[in-house]
């Protein structure tokens, strides 16, 4: 019952290249009919239909923020001045990344992403997209539980809100600066490259400016929303209201700058409906045979955690690996006094199980729900975005993987022994 799972990453990662205008047609089909057979399983033959109910759940609830952000992030504009040097886009991407802290990584890549496009639009290339996703997208938002949706998961648990900026700011800051060092070399000789009159675009008249900011009031009501557990739906139920008002008091010269539409939404949900029901066989097989992968050290955790967060949606994967590392010490998740205890006595592991599911998030398109959003948002810009396979080939694993190496190295390879 994995295999349908398979399929729907092969036919992710391969259909654009085999029959790309049949894919961008047919790709709501497959993956409502590839998830129907993993539904229909649990359904009929195992009786889980609460298992099922569940899911579901934490669809809509994924769905409503990542919405509701979208749409209203999409009434801000920022209005940016001249084409931006290779440090100016350095610093930006380092304020994206501690953006993403405040307004989450979704809330941070959908009101950057396209002031990133005219920054850069006479000079964009793959590279741009891609260390976007890496930074604004993933690693930056690994300060707060409103960062990323693990952590916060991992807040619902029992973990202190503060815990984990206390406990990973300082690898926080060697991934982001890292990976910000790589980009601004690349980005240099690509600014070399170009024609002296791009390198020294200043158009006067252009200002930065922001305009749509009755938006933020919405924001912070997607913000409060978060936040709010009980009764069940009231949360999603905000946030609609949020995205309502925002659509309909945003005037329409704003979208219409922001060049917006429903197109990048609307494929993020048909894949990640197919993404989140044909991966729960793999995720109930993974937490019954976790104690079968020897998972003893935090340094395997990370690895572990990371790989499959790249794999999976990293949301429920960080949960399925903290209940494994809670397990082990006869603690119960369900258990916030107990999830306390554990962040206390094996900080560690949790460390180790957060930075894996954040910062592998980043490696693939469906690690995280925004780098799928962030891909369509570009091409229905024009801009070129690298398919799924050249994505973690040619940037992901040569880029972000030696990056992670040194972090499991100064982080994780003599706590055994501390």
């Amino acid at each position: 019952m994995i295999l349908p799972f398979g399929l729907m990453l092969l036919a992710i990662a391969l259909m654009p290249y085999v029959h790309r205008h049949w894919w961008e047609a047919h790709y709501p089909k497959v993956a409502a009919a590839l998830g129907a057979v993993t539904v229909t399983y649990y359904l009929l033959v195992l009786r889980q239909g609460g298992r099922m109910l569940h899911v579901a759940h934490e669809y809509a609830s994924f769905i409503a923020l990542i919405g509701s952000l979208f749409v209203v992030a999409g009434g801000i504009h920022i209005r940016v001045k001249g084409e931006a040097k290779p440090w100016v886009n350095c610093v930006f991407l380092l304020i994206g990344a501690v953006l993403s802290n405040l307004i989450g990584t979704t809330g941070a890549s959908v009101l950057l992403i396209r002031p990133w496009i005219r920054m850069n639009k006479y000079r964009i290339t793959a590279f741009h997209i891609v260390f976007f996703i890496f930074i604004v997208s993933n690693v930056g938002g690994c300060l707060t539980p409103i960062g990323d949706p693990p952590l916060f998961l991992g807040y619902l648990k029992g973990v202190p809100f503060w815990w984990v900026l206390t406990k990973c700011w300082s690898a926080w800051a060697i991934v982001v600066l890292a990976l910000i060092g790589v980009f601004y070399v690349l980005d240099r000789a690509n600014f070399l490259r170009a024609p002296p009159e791009i390198r020294e675009l200043e158009t006067a008249q252009e200002t930065w400016k922001l305009d749509g900011l009755r938006n933020l009031a919405f924001l912070a009501l997607i913000l409060v929303a978060v936040f709010l557990r009980e009764p069940p739906g009231v949360s999603e139920a905000l946030m609609g209201v949020a995205a309502l008002g925002s659509w309909f008091t945003t005037p329409k010269p704003v979208h219409e700058a922001n060049d917006f539409t429903f197109g990048p939404i609307r494929e993020v949900a048909w894949l990640f409906l197919g993404i989140f029901a044909t991966m729960v066989p793999a995720l109930d097989y993974l937490e019954i045979h976790a104690g079968q992968l020897g998972l003893d050290t935090s340094m395997k955790f990370f690895w572990f955690t990371g790989a499959l967060s790249a794999a999976l949606d990293n949301a429920p994967t960080y949960l399925t690996f903290l209940a494994a590392a809670v397990g082990r010490q006869g603690l119960s998740l369900n258990q916030p006094a107990q999830v306390l205890e554990f962040a206390g006595a094996h900080d560690h592991e949790l460390m180790a199980i957060s930075l894996g599911a954040v910062f592998f998030g980043a490696a693939t398109y469906i690690g995280n729900g925004p780098n799928f959003m962030v891909k369509s948002i570009c091409e229905q810009a024009k801009v070129s975005t690298p398919s799924f396979v050249e994505y973690v080939l040619k940037y992901a694993l040569p880029i972000l993987l030696p990056v992670f190496a040194l972090v499991a190295l100064l982080f994780f390879s003599r706590w055994r022994e501390l």
